[in-house]
C-alpha cells in the first residue's frame, strides 16, 4: 500500500463536500481513484456499487462497506437582515457549532464560504451568558445583507445543504491526521485501498464495495445496499469516535494509535460472535494491533446490513477519530493501515466452509 497516494487519496475525500442525501462530490473521486478495480453501478439513493474483477458466480460474496455522507447542516430559512438560519443534519453538540467556517451550496451548484454566528459576549446580558447555546440562537452568515442580497445575489434558497470547512493536513512526524469528515471517509479510502490490495488475486469468495449513503441520518443507505448485495458476510469499515482524551486509560477501547476498534456491541447490533472470534484470533495470529470496544451507544451501518435478507454476519473494523462530528478529527494513519491490512488478511482466507461457521 502506497502511503503517498493513500494520503491524497484520504485528503481528496475529507475535504470534498457531501452531507447526508448531497454525496454527489464524492461519488465521482471514489470512481477515479477505484479505477480498474471492477464494474461500477449506482442507485437512486446515491449509494456506489464496485463489483471487484474477477467475481466468478458460485462463490460466497462477501461486502465491503463504508459511508460516503459526513454531519453537516441545512438552511432552514433565510432572515430579513441576511443571515441564514439552519437545522443539523446528524448528530452534533450544539457547542461545538459556532464559530467555525461552512459552505453553503448556492442554486448555482457553487459553495459559498460561510461563518456560524451567534450573539458576541458584548451584546449578552448576565442571563444570556449563562444559558447554554443551541441552535435557534445560531445562524449562518455569508456576509449579506439582507434576504433580497442572499437569494439573488448569492443565489442561496432554503434547504441549502451546508458543509464544515476544513483542510485536511498530515504530520509526517507523529504520524497524525487533521480534518473533516474522517466519519466516514477514512472508511471510503479503507474499502479501495482494500480492493486495491487484492487486485489479481484468486480469493474464495467474490467482492463488492457498497459506498453507502446518508449513514449519518440513520444508515437508510445500508438498508438498501444490504437488501442489493446480498452478501453472506460483511466488513464495515466507520470512522468511530475515539475515547482516549474523554475516559481513564483502563477503560479507552478506542484510542488513536492503538490499531483498529472492533466492537463487539452497541446501540443497534450484537456483532456476530463467531465472525468477531474469528476476526480477533486472525488479528492476533498475525500480530496485527486492534483494539476490543463495547459501546452501549452509536451505531453504524451494520446495523442495517445484519438484519438483511435472512441475516448478514458483520464486524466493524473501526479507525479511531478524536472529535468526530466537529470539524476537525484527529487520526493516525497507522490506525487506518492496519485496518486495511487485517479486511485484507481475512479477505485471503474467507471461503464458504469458513463462513458456514459465523
Amino acid at each position: 500500500m502506497n502511503k503517498t497516494q493513500q494520503l491524497s487519496l484520504i485528503k481528496r475525500l475529507s475535504e470534498a463536500n457531501g452531507i447526508s442525501g448531497f454525496e454527489d462530490e464524492i461519488l465521482p473521486l471514489i470512481r477515479q481513484a477505484a479505477s480498474g478495480l471492477g464494474e461500477f453501478s449506482r442507485d437512486s439513493m446515491l449509494n456506489l456499487y464496485l463489483h471487484r474483477n474477477g467475481n466468478v458466480p458460485g462463490k460466497p460474496v462477501v461486502q465491503l462497506d463504508c459511508h460516503t455522507d459526513e454531519v453537516g447542516f441545512m438552511v432552514k430559512a433565510i432572515r430579513p437582515d441576511g443571515m441564514l438560519e439552519f437545522i443539523q443534519i446528524g448528530g452534533w453538540v450544539p457547542s461545538n457549532i459556532p464559530a467555525h467556517r461552512v459552505r453553503v451550496l448556492n442554486k448555482a451548484g457553487e459553495y459559498v464560504p460561510g461563518v456560524v454566528g451567534s450573539k458576541p459576549p458584548h451584546f449578552m446580558s448576565a442571563e444570556d451568558a449563562q444559558k447554554p447555546l443551541d441552535l435557534s440562537s445560531m445562524f449562518i452568515d455569508v456576509g449579506a445583507v439582507s434576504m433580497d442580497e442572499v437569494v439573488n445575489d448569492y443565489r442561496i434558497g432554503v434547504a441549502a445543504p451546508v458543509v464544515p470547512e476544513a483542510t485536511c493536513t498530515y504530520d509526517e512526524r507523529h504520524d497524525i491526521l487533521v480534518g473533516k469528515a474522517f466519519d466516514n471517509r477514512m472508511g471510503c479510502a479503507a474499502v479501495i485501498a482494500t480492493l486495491d490490495a487484492v487486485k489479481g488475486e484468486p480469493l474464495n469468495v467474490n467482492l463488492i464495495g457498497a459506498f453507502a449513503s446518508q449513514e449519518e441520518v440513520g444508515t437508510r443507505g445500508a438498508i438498501v445496499t444490504g437488501r442489493t448485495v446480498k452478501a453472506d458476510v460483511a466488513i464495515v469499515f466507520e470512522g468511530c469516535p475515539a475515547d482516549d482524551t474523554v475516559v481513564p486509560p483502563y477503560v479507552s477501547q478506542t484510542a488513536v494509535k492503538k490499531g483498529p476498534m472492533l466492537r463487539h456491541i452497541d446501540a443497534r447490533m450484537i456483532t456476530n460472535p463467531r465472525f468477531q472470534r474469528y476476526a480477533l484470533s486472525l488479528a492476533a495470529e498475525l500480530e496485527i494491533p486492534v483494539q476490543e470496544a463495547v459501546r452501549s451507544g452509536g451505531s453504524t451501518n451494520g446495523a442495517s446490513i445484519h438484519l438483511a435478507n435472512s441475516g448478514i454476519p458483520v464486524i466493524v473494523i473501526g479507525i479511531p477519530v478524536r472529535y468526530a462530528h466537529t470539524h476537525y478529527g484527529i487520526s493516525s494513519y497507522s490506525d487506518y493501515e492496519n485496518g486495511v491490512k487485517l479486511a485484507v488478511e481475512l479477505l485471503k482466507r474467507l471461503d464458504a466452509a469458513t463462513i458456514a461457521t459465523f
